[in-house]
This record gives C-alpha cells, structure tokens and sequence, in this order.
C-alpha cells in the first residue's frame, strides 16, 4: 500500500531569496556585534563606517569614471557590493522583509535564476541611474533597489495575471505607487528637518530598480515579450 502523500501547507522558500537575505542579515549581525563590542577589537565599532565607504556606491567615483571614460573595477565592483551593507537593523529587516515576500511569489512563477538576475539587474541598474542623476557625496548602501526590482517583477507577473482574467489592469502598480508615494513624503520631510540641506534621493535608485526588475521579468517570463507588445498595439 502506497504511504499517503503529504504536501506541506505553506509553499517552500526559493533558496536563492534565502540566500541574499542570509547574506544581507549575517553581514549586518557582525557588524551589531561590532558595534557592542561583543566582537572584533578595538577597532570593530568602526567595522560598518569601513565597509560602507569600501562597499557603498560612490556618486563622485562613478562621475569620475565617466568624465575619464574608463572603466574602474572598483567603482563597477560597488554598484553590487552596495546592496549588502546598510545603515542599520532597520533597514536590514525592511530589506530582507520585502525580499522574501516578494521572491517566495514571484518564485512561484519563474525559476529559481531568475530572482536572483532581477535583484542583481536592478542593484546594478539603481546604482547607474542614481549615478547620473543625483550628484551628492553620501554613498548609496542598501538592498532596496534590488527589493525594487523584486517589486517590478512582482507588478509584471500581476499585471500579466490580470490581462488574461480581464481584471483592472492598474491594479498591479498600487504597490509601487503606495511605496514611492510614501518614500517622496519621508524624504520631503527628512528635507524640511535637516533644513533642506540634503533631501534624500535614494528613491531614484529604487525606482529604476523597479523598472529594471519589470524589464527583466517581462523578458524571461514565458510569452512576456509578445504579451507586452500586443497589449500596446491594442493601444
């Protein structure tokens, strides 16, 4: 007699959204650990302060390159390395919050390869975007231009789910637009505190992040492509 088979109720998690979100969590417990003193020695309270100035995306070193039109492996280096350092805990836990809801649903749809080429792609494309847009000399640190894309990835596969059930088609962008609406009113009121001195502007990073991870999917999801085309030739 065959044993009965048993299907767990809660979907497993893609290995690979675990993957960065471990990355992103133990490199940001060493540096707590740092930080208390609980590792390290004398000079781990500085551990986060080196690795955001040897791993953050640099504005002023991407400008650089591009007035010398060369190509700085450093400076290439970061516009990846960025997405694994932040400022603190709670930007860790936002980061990884939104990556393993996101990832675990748009797993569920694509391969395991994809996610993780949507997170880099938009990592990649958030860092050159910001780096030609914005000119400041803060570093760009955090994963939330890879989440982004996540969130590009997610709008797509939604939007496809509701072009073929007949669904309000704008639907699938309520998440981006509650999150950027949300982000532009932070920023405008870190602006007005700090005295409008430095507003920040890291919400273009995200947003191209965003795109970056739409476009992506929109390439390697099955029938994507032609999809997209159709519905703006229908237009």
């Amino acid at each position: 007699m065959r044993p009965p088979h048993e299907e767990s109720p809660v979907n497993s998690l893609p290995p690979v959204v675990a993957a960065i979100c471990v990355a992103v969590f133990a490199i940001e417990v060493i540096f707590q650990l740092g930080q208390h003193g609980l590792a390290g020695g004398p000079d781990s309270p500085s551990w986060r302060r080196d690795a955001l100035l040897q791993y953050g995306f640099s504005d002023v070193a991407f400008d650089r390159m591009l007035e010398l039109w060369t190509w700085d492996s450093d400076t290439l280096l970061r516009m990846l390395t960025y997405s694994f350092v932040h400022y603190g805990m709670v930007q860790v836990l936002f980061v990884c919050v939104l990556v393993l809801a996101l990832g675990k649903w748009v797993g569920e749809f694509l391969p395991q390869w994809t996610i993780l080429v949507v997170f880099l792609a938009a990592s990649v494309l958030g860092a050159a975007v910001y780096g030609l847009l914005v000119n400041t000399n803060y570093v760009l640190v955090g994963g939330f231009p890879g989440a982004y894309g996540l969130i590009g990835a997610f709008t797509f596969l939604l939007w496809a789910r509701l072009v073929e059930t007949g669904g309000p088609r704008g639907r699938a962008f309520l998440l981006i637009g509650m999150l950027v609406a949300i982000q532009l009113v932070f920023s405008l009121v870190g602006g007005i505190l700090k005295g409008g001195a430095e507003i920040n502007r890291e919400w273009v990073a995200d947003l191209a992040g965003f795109a970056a991870g739409f476009g992506v999917t929109v390439l390697v999801s099955p029938g994507g492509w032609s999809q997209l085309v159709e519905r703006l030739r229908q237009r």
